[in-house]
C-alpha cells in the first residue's frame, strides 16, 4: 500500500487526512505550524515545520512514501510550485487537491491584496477584513489600518503581526473558524462593518456565509481573486485515485 505524503492545514487537507485515516491508507501530513497540527483527526502522523524545496525532496525521498498530495491554500502559489518540483525530482506522483469553486455574486473584484486596500481606501467605513495575517502589510497605511478589522487565527504569531502593523487592538479578532452566516453578520454589527475583504475562498473557506452575511447587512463585498490553480483533481476524484491504489 502506498504511504501518502499530504501537504496542507487547509480545511480540505484535514477532510482528506481525516478520510485517509478511516480507509486505514498509511500517511503523514505536513503542517507549517504547531497550531495547524492541533487541528487535524487524532492519530494523525504531522510533520510541523515550514519545508524548502530542498527539505522537501529529502523527506519524499527518506520517509517511504509512494504518493504526494498537494493540499495546500489555493492562494500558496510557491508553496505548490516547490512541492511539485520536490515530487518530480524525488520520482513521485504527486496530486494538485482543487477547492471547490463558487459563483459569481456581483461583488467587486480585486487582482490583489493591495488592489483590494486601494479599493477600499475610496470607500467609507470599517472594514471586516478575513484574508488572514499573511494580507495584512497591504492595509496597514496610515488612515486605512484604523478602520480594518482583522480576522486571524488565534496563534501568537497572528496577534503579533496585527500588533506590530498597528492595527487597532480593540479591533483584532482572533478566531478559529468555521463562520456561520450568523456569526459573520454579528461581527459585522459589533464592529459597525460597512465593507467585507475576503479572498475567493470558496466552499472549504465559508465564502458562502460571508457574502450572504455582508448582502444581508448591506455591506460591500471585496473579494480578492484567487491565481490560476493549474490543472488538478477534486477532493473525491482523488480519493478515487488514492483507493483504487491500495
Amino acid at each position: 500500500m502506498n504511504r501518502v505524503l499530504l501537504f496542507g492545514g487547509t480545511t480540505e487537507g484535514r477532510q482528506l487526512a481525516q478520510w485517509l485515516a478511516r480507509q486505514d491508507i498509511p500517511a503523514a501530513v505536513c503542517v507549517a505550524t504547531e497550531y495547524g497540527a492541533s487541528l487535524l483527526p487524532p492519530g494523525v502522523e504531522a510533520r510541523v515545520g515550514r519545508l524548502d524545496g530542498g527539505e522537501m525532496e529529502t523527506l519524499m525521498r527518506e520517509g517511504g512514501f509512494g504518493r504526494v498530495v498537494d493540499a495546500t491554500h489555493p492562494y500558496a502559489v510557491q508553496a505548490s510550485e516547490n512541492i511539485r518540483a520536490a515530487a518530480q525530482r524525488a520520482g513521485l506522483p504527486c496530486l494538485r487537491l482543487l477547492r471547490a469553486g463558487m459563483e459569481e455574486g456581483g461583488w467587486l473584484h480585486a487582482d490583489s491584496a493591495a488592489h483590494a486596500a486601494r479599493l477600499a481606501g475610496e470607500r467609507e467605513g470599517n472594514i471586516l477584513l478575513t484574508t488572514g495575517s499573511k494580507e495584512l502589510d497591504a492595509f496597514s497605511a496610515e488612515g486605512l489600518r484604523q478602520r480594518c478589522c482583522p480576522r486571524v487565527l488565534p496563534a501568537l504569531d497572528s496577534l503579533s503581526r496585527c500588533l506590530e502593523l498597528g492595527f487597532p487592538p480593540s479591533q483584532i479578532i482572533c478566531m478559529q473558524g468555521p463562520f456561520s452566516r450568523a456569526l459573520n453578520e454579528a461581527l459585522i454589527d459589533r464592529f459597525a462593518v460597512r465593507i467585507l475583504i475576503t479572498k475567493a475562498s470558496g466552499r472549504a473557506g465559508g465564502f458562502a456565509e460571508k457574502a450572504e452575511a455582508a448582502r444581508a447587512k448591506g455591506c460591500e463585498l471585496i473579494v480578492i481573486d484567487p491565481p490560476w490553480q493549474g490543472e488538478g483533481h477534486s477532493m473525491e476524484e482523488i480519493q478515487r485515485i488514492l483507493e483504487g491504489e491500495r
